[in-house]
């Protein structure tokens, strides 16, 4: 089973950046799709980014589209969301997740949540 443990979260003001990285356990994390999300207080959670386990495809949700870079490194088993220019309303919880199933059948793995705030 996969696990996945999300860390650099924090306060940060309106303008600032922000870097994320999950690491993941397994051995074969270069074959697993990953993404990460987001959920503010009183919505759903909703997606971020995401990057895929052949060619590092990358895709964004366009609230975020030119302001956050997602990326791995396989030698580290970890993926990173790098957020720039943060506005108050990225403010939430952000979760990592996983998808390592061969035929790309969702995230199943997900970690635990790492709080961002925005302050303006």
């Amino acid at each position: 089973q996969v696990q996945l443990v999300e860390s650099g979260g924090g306060l940060v003001q309106a303008g600032g950046s922000l870097r994320l990285s999950c690491a993941a356990s397994g051995r074969t994390f270069s074959n697993y799709d990953m993404g990460w999300f987001r959920q503010a207080p009183g919505k759903e959670r909703e997606f971020v980014a995401a990057i895929r386990r052949r060619y590092g495809s990358t895709y964004y949700a366009d609230s975020v589209k030119g302001r956050f870079t997602i990326s791995r490194d396989n030698a580290k088993n970890t993926v990173y969301l790098q957020m720039n220019s943060l506005k108050p309303q990225d403010t939430a919880v952000y979760y990592c997740a996983a998808d390592p199933s061969p035929q790309g059948a969702g995230y199943s793995a997900w970690g635990r949540g790492t709080q961002v705030t925005v302050s303006s």
